[in-house]
């Protein structure tokens, strides 16, 4: 069956969209959704212990949000917004700016005292290909006067950057947040594992092909942009025991499926690897190694509520988004969370 971009659509009223992240994070609410029964359970985001049993694979996305939207100005003084979108080397990177018409091939921009950078090449798609100049430790400044990319329909500043990371992101290149794991504290991943579920820690770097809409009025005729991912050999040997043994593998996240599903042979098998995968997942894909998946809400029409649709069929989700919305859950990054089983 052929899907049009039109078949993953739904009504949600704006108020629905969730501006800011919930406090403290597990106390968001909680969506069950049983693909046996077809059951919908309402509960809070800590209630989750409830849903998995000792031998349980958790497997959770460990990448971190760069803080990589940069406010620059030419030698004119006129403004420009710089976003990190991909690390070619040490000083080069693939950014993305507003207005593209300032930014032709040499101009330089200024960010601040001891950063700058030059414009070198222009994609086909029109991003820039920039080289940074500066003083001292690139992170440290990036840190410093970065401020994180949060999406287009989120309005309101956020205080504190860490609250668009994770608890266990570790390592540098993602322009948006793996936002399923938002929900996780310390202490709620400690009593998940004292249970006896074990947690394995994939990496993919998120890239801003998250938030771009899908164009084609086909799905098949959308391009997926290439993301980073790397599963190492701990991971790999968690999971592959796990289905070798008939456990469960739980995604938090579909960073973290896109992850697994690009790796997986047709045994639901892994290998330590890394790459770069464009894999798009929808109906009726065939599912080779996740078992379950926490997930957030997602934008109607998205390449990820095709994902997720994937996995409890088209007029399923659609009809648990129905339900969500009426029960006024919080949609979208800061919003609340859904649990397939």
């Amino acid at each position: 069956m052929q899907f049009l971009k039109s078949d993953f659509y739904y009504d949600l009223p704006e108020e629905l969209i969730a501006q800011t992240p919930a406090d403290p994070r597990d106390s968001s609410r909680l969506l069950v959704y049983n693909r046996a029964t077809k059951q919908i359970e309402h509960k809070i985001f800590r209630d989750v212990v409830g849903f998995l049993k000792k031998g349980d694979v958790l497997v959770v996305n460990n990448t971190k949000v760069l803080p990589a939207r940069l406010y620059a100005h030419t030698a004119n003084g006129g403004a420009v917004e710089v976003l990190l979108l991909k690390r070619i080397d040490k000083d080069t990177w693939e950014v993305l700016v507003k207005p593209g018409k300032k930014c032709k091939i040499g101009t330089n921009l200024f960010i601040c005292d001891g950063l700058s950078l030059t414009v070198e090449g222009i994609t086909d798609s029109g991003e820039r290909i920039v080289k940074f100049h500066y003083d001292g430790v690139f992170e440290e400044i990036l840190d410093k006067v970065g401020n994180m990319p949060l999406p287009p329909y989120i309005k309101k500043k956020l205080e504190d950057k860490n609250r668009y990371q994770t608890v266990y992101a570790k390592r540098d290149g993602s322009a948006a947040a793996p936002t399923a794991g938002l929900h996780f504290t310390p202490n709620l991943l400690q009593q998940i594992k004292d249970m006896g579920v074990e947690v394995a820690e994939v990496l993919l770097h998120v890239g801003l092909g998250t938030f771009r809409p899908v164009k084609e009025d086909i799905i098949t005729d959308h391009k997926m942009h290439s993301e980073y991912y790397e599963v190492g050999e701990e991971a790999a040997n968690i999971i592959n025991k796990a289905k070798c043994e008939g456990r469960r593998i739980i995604a938090v996240g579909t960073t973290s499926v896109r992850t697994l599903e690009s790796v997986a042979d047709e045994e639901g098998l892994l290998k330590p690897c890394k790459g770069n995968t464009e894999i798009f997942i929808y109906p009726p894909y065939k599912f080779k190694c996740v078992d379950a998946l926490i997930t957030n809400f997602h934008l109607p029409e998205s390449t990820l509520i095709m994902l997720v649709s994937a996995m409890t069929g088209r007029e399923e989700i659609l009809s648990v988004y129905k339900t969500a919305v009426e029960n006024k859950y919080r949609f979208f990054s800061f919003g609340d969370a859904m649990l397939i089983i």
